[in-house]
């Protein structure tokens, strides 16, 4: 499937892109106007030398290659950098999508067109972006730029993870955490794509969540899920066997009889990582795969303005 025509497709998209042009052509482009195209440690891309241009940023390795002259295009210094972490592990691609349901009804589509439309709001205000995708290995990294060529490269990415059919794989979160945490150097905001299905203990992860602020970053948590089964356990009374898409495990019962304890259970979990959130000055979002965008843009713009 092609994402930027799914993107177009989508009437949720144009809402948000709307909401987008109507902040950032109040104060986000004015906070992100900057006097100078900035002269960064790398160039974003090469562009075709004109005469009467600067002859300072002229590639002559390039030139000696092609015999054409090219300029280093820089990316300009920008206010923000994001980096984008999205859990792939087994867990994100329930719900089993029917031929009729659109890709975001899952929960890693969900988080992939979250993620591009972020990347979309960031490519407007010329802020920098960079991306992790994680599952029981580190399976894909890119630094923080804004270059086209950059959005196009993980764009590429976000097509192939959901055209890719998920084999049974755990969620290794807190080492990838721990890694990625490491990786980004420069303070940033960091935005979190996950279901939370862990097999360790909460300390563990907070711990590894309390790593990814150093350095002054700013860390909001998406607590992805399907609020119709996952949070509501909305099932018939009929028979049925549950398969735990990480490892395998069934187990027989009837949904009635499990339906009171489980929602209990459920609350006091999401009350639970609610309130380790907000005393570790995490931003936790639980957002349902059936909601709309606007609760991931709203919160996003919210947190940049603070985090400026």
């Amino acid at each position: 499937m092609n994402l930027e025509s799914q993107l177009e497709k989508i009437s949720q998209f144009k809402n948000l892109e709307l909401l987008a042009n109507q902040i950032v052509e109040g104060f986000i482009s004015g906070m992100h106007k900057s006097p100078f195209h900035g002269f960064s440690a790398e160039f974003a891309e090469h562009k075709i030398y004109n005469q009467g241009e600067s002859t300072k940023h002229i590639d002559w390795k390039l030139f000696a290659k092609t015999d054409r002259l090219y300029t280093k295009k820089y990316e300009e210094e920008t206010n923000l950098r994001c980096h984008l972490i999205i859990d792939n592990s087994s867990s994100m691609h329930y719900p089993k999508l029917k031929d009729n349901q659109l890709f975001s009804e899952s929960k890693i589509g969900f988080s992939i067109l979250a993620s591009a439309v972020l990347m979309n709001l960031l490519k407007k205000q010329r802020d920098a972006v960079g991306v992790s995708v994680y599952s029981d290995t580190y399976e894909y990294y890119a630094s923080e730029k804004g270059s086209e060529r950059h959005h196009r490269m993980i764009l590429n990415q976000f097509e192939t993870i959901l055209n890719f059919t998920k084999e049974s794989k755990k969620t290794d979160t807190i080492t990838f955490l721990h890694q990625i945490a490491e990786k980004v150097h420069r303070r940033s905001m960091i935005v979190l794509f996950t279901d939370m299905f862990i097999d360790e203990d909460n300390e563990k992860l907070f711990k590894a969540l309390q790593h990814l602020k150093h350095n002054k970053h700013k860390v909001v948590l998406f607590h992805v899920y399907d609020g119709k089964t996952e949070l509501n356990f909305n099932f018939d009374n009929t028979p049925r066997k549950f398969i735990d898409v990480e490892t395998g495990e069934e187990v027989n019962l009837f949904a009635e009889n499990m339906k009171e304890n489980y929602e209990k259970v459920v609350k006091n979990y999401f009350e639970n990582i609610s309130n380790t959130c907000s005393a570790y000055k995490i931003k936790y979002v639980p957002v349902s795969v059936d909601e709309n965008f606007e609760k991931i843009i709203t919160t996003y713009l919210v947190e940049k303005q603070k985090f400026g």
